[in-house]
C-alpha cells in the first residue's frame, strides 16, 4: 500500500524577504503575440481575445529576495509506494519537486541544488525545476512561491490521498489539486479541480509544467502532426509542421538556437500526452483526459544567452527542458468557468522505457505510435476512466485531517460572505479554518466584525491589500462614518477604487490620505498613478519625495530610478542615489539604474565602471534588454566621434562588429 507522510527535506534556498508593500498600480498590456494571430482558428483568437488580467491586485510582489543560499527545513508532503516516490513543497505552491521512479532508480524531474529566485514569474519571484500548477493566467502562477493547504484523506480501499488547495486571489476562485499513487501502477495520478463559487463568469487558466533534465539527443514527442510556435512575441504564432520545419527536426530541443514555445496541436481523436525520451529510451511521460488538450515543448536554446538563463537560474544545475500541459492549445488563452461551476480533469504522470530506434527513426508517425503503445501498456485509457472515478467520487469528501496551512485569504472570504448570507464558500472538501487567519487579514476581519478598519502607524508600510466591490462598499461606509485620521483606510480605498478603473476616485482618495497623515506609502501611489497617466514631471516629484522620506527603502528607489529616466531626469536620480545608503547604493538594480542614468547624461566613467565588473542585476526579467542596450550604447556614444559612419544605422552596425558583448552580459534568448 501507500503511505502519505509529511516530512521535512534540508534545501538550501534564498532569502525571499518581505511583500512589496507597494501596490502594483500600472496595468498590465495583453502579450503582444495575441495581437497578431491573423490566420489562426476563430476559436483560438476568439479565446486569446479573452480574459487577460489589467492588474495582479490584490497580490502583491514578491520581489525582495536575494540569491544568497542558506540551507532550510522545508515542509514537504510525500506520497510513497514500492514503485514511487513523490515529494511536494509545501510552502511554495505544493509544487511536485521529485518523481521517483524506484526500479530504474531515477529520479524523473530536473531539479537544483537550491531554491534560487529569478524574475520570471507573475509576482517577479520564481525558481526552477519540479512540476508547477499554473493557474489564473500566462506568466506562471501567483501562488508559485507561497504555501498552500495541505490535507489528508482516504480513498475508501486504504489509499492516502493527498489534497492541495488555496483561494486563489486573482480570480477568486478555489484551486484544489489531489495526488495519489494507486498499488501496482508506476503512475502518479492528479485531479486539478477549479471551483469558482461566484456568482459572476471568471476567465480561467491552467498549465502543468514539468521541468526535465535535457539529455544528449533527447526527443520530445506529442501525437500531433503540426504545431503553434511562439519565438518572437512580435511576429505571433506561426504554424509549423512536426518533426521537420525551418530545415531542422523540432522535436530535439538541442536543435534551438533560440529559446522557443512549441504548442503540439494534437489531432483530434489522439490520446493527449507527452513523453520526453532520452537517446537510451528512456524518459517521463504525462498523459491525460481529453479535456487537457494542450501540450508543449518550452526551450530555452543553444544560444549564449540560452546558456546563461540557465546558469542564472541555477549556477549547478544541468539544463532542462519543460513538457507542459494545458486547458487550451496555447498559453495565450483562456476559458471561461461559469459561475458556481467548477472544472476538473485527471492527469497521469510517470516512467517510459521505448525502443530507442524506433522513438528516434525517421518516422515521426511510427515513433509516436510505438511511445503511445507504451504508455498505455503502463496505463491503458481505462486506468484514466477508473482514476477519473475516483477522483469524483472524492472531490467533495471533508479531508480526514489538516496537515499544513496555506494563507489566510481564503478563512477570511469564506467569514465575509457567511456575515453577508452567501453561504461561506460551499467546498466542504477544501476547508478554510480560522487557524490560517493571520496579521494580514487581522484589519479586515475587524471591518467585517466592527465596522471599522483599525488605524496603524503612518511609519508602517500597509499590507494585505483587497479588491472587489464588496470589500470597497465595506471599506466606503465604514469612512463616510469614520474616516478621519484613518490615512491607511484612504490608502487601501484608493487601491480598491483604482484597481476598477476609478482613476479619479483613486487620486481623491489618495489625497485624502495625505491630508490624514503624510506618508510616502500614498505619496508613491500617486506618482505611479501620474506615471501611468504620462503626467511624468508630477509623478518624479512625488517619488522623489516618497524616496527622500525613506531612504532605505530598496523597492521604492528601483520605481524612483526607472521614473526618473523616463522622465528624462537622469541628473536627479544620481545626485537622489549618491546620498542613498550603502545597502541600497550597491544593489546590482540600483547599479544597473545608475548606469543607464550615467548614459543619458553623457557620464561614461561610471558606465564603463559598471560594464567592467559585469554586474548582473538580481532580479533580471526574462526576456529584459537593459544589459544588451546599455552596452551597445555605451560603445555608441564612446565612439561617435572616432569612426566615420553613414548615419545612425551604420554606427550601430559598426558597434556590434567592433565591440561584441561580452558573453556573461549576453541574457538575449529570443
Amino acid at each position: 500500500m501507500s503511505e502519505l507522510t509529511i516530512q521535512t527535506l534540508l534545501l538550501p534556498a534564498a532569502e525571499m524577504g518581505a511583500p512589496n508593500p507597494l501596490p502594483p498600480i500600472r496595468r498590465r498590456r495583453p502579450p503582444a503575440a495575441s495581437a497578431s494571430a491573423g490566420d489562426l482558428p476563430a476559436s483560438m483568437q476568439q479565446n486569446m481575445a479573452y480574459g487577460h488580467v489589467a492588474s495582479l491586485l490584490p497580490y502583491a510582489m514578491q520581489d525582495a529576495y536575494t540569491r544568497r543560499s542558506s540551507p532550510q527545513e522545508q515542509p514537504v508532503a510525500v506520497l510513497e509506494s514500492h514503485l514511487l516516490r513523490a515529494v511536494f513543497l509545501l510552502d511554495y505552491g505544493g509544487r511536485l519537486w521529485s518523481l521517483y521512479h524506484k526500479p530504474s532508480q531515477s529520479e524523473l524531474l530536473a531539479q537544483s541544488p537550491s531554491l534560487t529566485f529569478c524574475n520570471l514569474g507573475l509576482r517577479n519571484a520564481w525558481f526552477r525545476g519540479g512540476v508547477e500548477w499554473n493557474v489564473g493566467t500566462i506568466g506562471h502562477s501567483p501562488l508559485t512561491c507561497s504555501p498552500v493547504f495541505a490535507a489528508r484523506l482516504d480513498d475508501g480501499a486504504g489509499c492516502p490521498v493527498l489534497r492541495l488547495y488555496e483561494w486563489e486571489r486573482l480570480r477568486q476562485v478555489i484551486v484544489q489539486v489531489d495526488a495519489w499513487l494507486t498499488e501496482g501502477a508506476p503512475v502518479l495520478f492528479v485531479r486539478p479541480r477549479v471551483i469558482n463559487p461566484g456568482a459572476e463568469e471568471v476567465p480561467m487558466y491552467w498549465w502543468s509544467n514539468l521541468a526535465v533534465p535535457l539529455t544528449p539527443n533527447m526527443r520530445v514527442l506529442a501525437p500531433a502532426t503540426g504545431m503553434y510556435l511562439l519565438q518572437n512575441p512580435m511576429q505571433g504564432l506561426r504554424h509549423r509542421h512536426v518533426p521537420v520545419s525551418d530545415g531542422f527536426d523540432v522535436t530535439y530541443p538541442e536543435n534551438w538556437q533560440n529559446a522557443a514555445d512549441l504548442f503540439f496541436d494534437l489531432r483530434a481523436e489522439a490520446r493527449p500526452w507527452i513523453a520526453a525520451v532520452s537517446a537510451r529510451g528512456e524518459g517521463i511521460f504525462h498523459v491525460s483526459e481529453g479535456s487537457l488538450p494542450g501540450r508543449k515543448l518550452w526551450v530555452w536554446g543553444t544560444s549564449q544567452g540560452g546558456r546563461n538563463w540557465q546558469k542564472f537560474l541555477s549556477p549547478d544545475a544541468e539544463p532542462y527542458i519543460e513538457i507542459q500541459a494545458g486547458l487550451t492549445r496555447t498559453q495565450l488563452e483562456h476559458l471561461p468557468l461559469a459561475p458556481r461551476s467548477d472544472r476538473a480533469w485527471i492527469e497521469a504522470m510517470g516512467y517510459v522505457q521505448v525502443d530507442p530506434a524506433q522513438t528516434h527513426g525517421e518516422d515521426w508517425n511510427a515513433a509516436c505510435r510505438h511511445v503511445e503503445q507504451a504508455i498505455g501498456e503502463t496505463l491503458p485509457p481505462q486506468g484514466i476512466s477508473a482514476a477519473s472515478r475516483l477522483g469524483a467520487a472524492l472531490a467533495d469528501h471533508p479531508p480526514g485531517s489538516i496537515l499544513h496551512r496555506g494563507s489566510g485569504w481564503g478563512s477570511l472570504e469564506r467569514r465575509r460572505r457567511e456575515m453577508a448570507g452567501q453561504g461561506g464558500l460551499d467546498a466542504d472538501g477544501v476547508p478554510f479554518d480560522d487557524l490560517a487567519l493571520g496579521p494580514e487579514q487581522a484589519p479586515w476581519l475587524k471591518l467585517l466584525q466592527s465596522g471599522t478598519l483599525p488605524t496603524a502607524s503612518p511609519r508602517l508600510p500597509p499590507q494585505g491589500f483587497l479588491v472587489g466591490d464588496e470589500w470597497r462598499a465595506s471599506l466606503e461606509r465604514s469612512l463616510r462614518e469614520e474616516g478621519k485620521g484613518q490615512w491607511d483606510g484612504w490608502l487601501h480605498l484608493g487601491v480598491m477604487r483604482w484597481f476598477s478603473g476609478d482613476d479619479a476616485g483613486a487620486e481623491s482618495a489618495w489625497r485624502r490620505s495625505l491630508s490624514e497623515a503624510w506618508t510616502p506609502w500614498a505619496c508613491r501611489n500617486l506618482a505611479a498613478l501620474h506615471w501611468e497617466m504620462g503626467r511624468l514631471t508630477e509623478a518624479a516629484d512625488l517619488m522623489l519625495a516618497a524616496c527622500r522620506d525613506l531612504p532605505s527603502h530598496l523597492e521604492l528607489h528601483i520605481e524612483c530610478g526607472t521614473l526618473l529616466i523616463e522622465a528624462n531626469r537622469s541628473r536627479d536620480w544620481l545626485d537622489l542615489i549618491a546620498g542613498a545608503p550603502a545597502a541600497v547604493r550597491t544593489h546590482s538594480r540600483i547599479r544597473l539604474l545608475e548606469a543607464q542614468a550615467a548614459l543619458a547624461a553623457g557620464q561614461l566613467p561610471t558606465v564603463e565602471k559598471f560594464l567592467e565588473e559585469r554586474i548582473v542585476p538580481e532580479d533580471l526579467r526574462e526576456g529584459e534588454t537593459s544589459l544588451t542596450d546599455l552596452w551597445f550604447g555605451f560603445h555608441e556614444m564612446r565612439l561617435r566621434n572616432k569612426i566615420q559612419a553613414g548615419g545612425e544605422r551604420q554606427l550601430e552596425d559598426l558597434v556590434r562588429e567592433r565591440c561584441p558583448i561580452p558573453p556573461e552580459l549576453d541574457f538575449a534568448i529570443r
